[in-house]
């Protein structure tokens, strides 16, 4: 048929069937837990690592493995075998099967009748895909389909999802598409025997799916089987690397992690001398220039000098302490939203008479806090701000390394549209504050309507930020001009987030890092 012409025009390059047919089933996709626990470590498979550099630039692209082969090939068994032996901190699991078409309604009575090809390149959004893939090996946030295998159809959420040092796509169509193969640095074919392949289908479409065995063999006699053996088997010559019997093979998958080391080139870092590395590189990037434009520093009245006096002296009592800094964020978040764009209108006063005033320009103001320390700062915001949204980001770093780390982010819908207030008390490197602000720009917020927020900061994070982004607006109580060897603030005012809550400062916390001991 010309739609089948069309569909084999799209394989790159394209390939005859020359060798002996093979059998096939469908993939299907599960979703993928936040986290995978091994007997020896958390790989992370949700959040993200840091991907920028001193000028607010992605540092390197991840690596992505593309893993071909027939459904219930064990596709995702083999994925999940070398996540658990790259020990890589952060991979992404991403599945074909979220990217099948929205179906006509004559197409789901078709799919409901067992009646609809899946297993054709057609039933898959190959522009969405590519779209998505090339978003997350740029280290951006992409916003993933839910399908649901039951009806046949699309979920009405998405889920949000970001690049990692490693990205694992696997679908029955991964070598597919020429655009898509131009994304994939290694490219692995699961090869399973057919006889396995139909007793894993039979077993997860029945148990799982709540279909009958009748209607399992004729989808797979009618579409799964002759799909195989035009589109998917073709592909196999176009692998860099074919794992027969998927995941009973270990030397294969062993040499695949080894491959996979030596592309990445990870050194082994020496938890000594790695883990301020990121943050020296920030300390020596942008020093010794004036103050930026973008930063407005709240005036010095003998009262706001009386509170950082309190607050900074290390004989304050704990319930001192909060008072004081409450204060502090009330009166910082009131001269924050001054900065706002205002525009003029006219109100007519209770006496009839016409008013000349102004009101906010903008659709809406969003606070998000950097955890936790930041997240002390809500109260204020939502005691000035009328209807606020608050959304949370938690960033911690990583020892081994010295860099920030995403771990975790709620964000309000639609937050594109308005002005962010970024909250964290302290800001020394600047390092955490950077990555918040990449997260909000990966989300679509504009660079000038990002405003960050901080009680203190060491002139280090100022330069840091406004050279990294030099758009966002920045604002404060006071800026110390020094770090020590260790990037806290010198003079400071100690671990913030410590003080506040009564907890105990680990021995190398940074100011920056009020997030580690969450």
């Amino acid at each position: 048929s010309n739609s089948s012409a069309e569909s084999l025009d799209r394989l790159y390059p394209s390939v005859g069937s020359t060798k002996p047919p093979r059998k096939r089933t469908t993939s299907q996709c599960k979703s993928e837990p936040p986290l995978l626990r091994t007997s020896k470590r958390t790989i992370y498979t949700a959040g993200r690592p840091p991907w920028y550099n001193e000028h607010g630039t992605q540092s390197k692209e991840a690596f992505v493995i593309g893993l071909g082969g027939g459904s219930a090939s064990g596709k995702t068994t083999v994925a999940t075998m070398i996540i658990e032996a790259l020990d890589v901190p952060w991979v992404v699991l991403l599945s074909m099967d979220s990217f099948y078409k929205v179906l006509t309604k004559q197409q789901q009575e078709q799919a409901a009748s067992n009646d609809f090809n899946f297993d054709h390149p057609d039933a898959f959004d190959f522009d969405l895909i590519i779209a998505t893939l090339k978003k997350l090996k740029q280290g951006k946030s992409v916003k993933i389909p839910i399908y649901d295998f039951t009806t046949h159809s699309r979920k009405k959420e998405w889920k949000t999802l970001y690049g990692a040092n490693v990205i694992i796509f696997e679908g029955i169509m991964a070598f597919a598409d020429k655009e898509l193969l131009k994304l994939l640095d290694l490219k692995i074919f699961v090869d399973t025997d057919s006889d396995i392949r139909l007793v894993r289908r039979l077993r997860r479409d029945i148990s799982e799916r709540g279909r009958d065995i009748e209607g399992v063999i004729k989808q797979y006699n009618k579409f799964v089987k002759p799909a195989f053996d035009q589109y998917i088997q073709p592909t196999m010559r176009l692998a860099d690397i074919v794992v027969p019997r998927g995941s009973g093979n270990t030397v294969a998958i062993d040499l695949i992690v080894q491959h996979v080391h030596s592309q990445l080139e990870e050194p082994s870092p020496d938890l000594l001398t790695v883990c301020l590395v990121f943050r020296a590189a920030l300390a020596s990037a942008h020093q010794c220039h004036p103050l930026p434009q973008t930063l407005s520093v709240l005036k010095s009245t003998p009262q706001v000098r009386g509170m950082h006096t309190i607050i900074r002296n290390k004989e304050t009592s704990r319930d001192e302490f909060i008072f004081y800094s409450k204060r502090l964020m009330r009166l910082l978040i009131e001269h924050a939203l001054s900065l706002l764009p205002f525009q003029s209108c006219t109100v007519q006063t209770p006496q009839g008479h016409d008013y000349e005033g102004k009101t906010y320009s903008g659709k809406q103001i969003t606070g998000v806090s950097i955890l936790r320390a930041g997240e002390t700062m809500e109260p204020a915001l939502r005691a000035v701000c009328k209807d606020v949204r608050i959304g949370t980001i938690l960033i911690q770093t990583n020892c081994n390394t010295g860099e920030p780390e995403l771990h975790y982010l709620r964000l309000p819908k639609d937050i594109s549209e308005d002005h962010v207030i970024l909250m964290d008390c302290t800001v020394s490197t600047g390092a955490a504050a950077m990555m918040a602000v990449r997260v909000l720009l990966d989300h679509d917020v504009p660079e000038d309507k990002i405003f960050l927020l901080s009680l203190l900061m060491a002139e280090m994070g100022v330069h840091s930020v406004a050279y990294a982004f030099p758009r966002v607006k920045i604002i404060t109580t006071a800026v110390d001009k020094k770090v020590n060897d260790l990037f806290r603030i010198i003079p400071g005012i100690g671990n913030f987030g410590d003080r506040y809550f009564g907890t105990d400062a680990p021995p190398d916390w940074s100011d920056d890092e009020d997030a580690l001991s969450t």
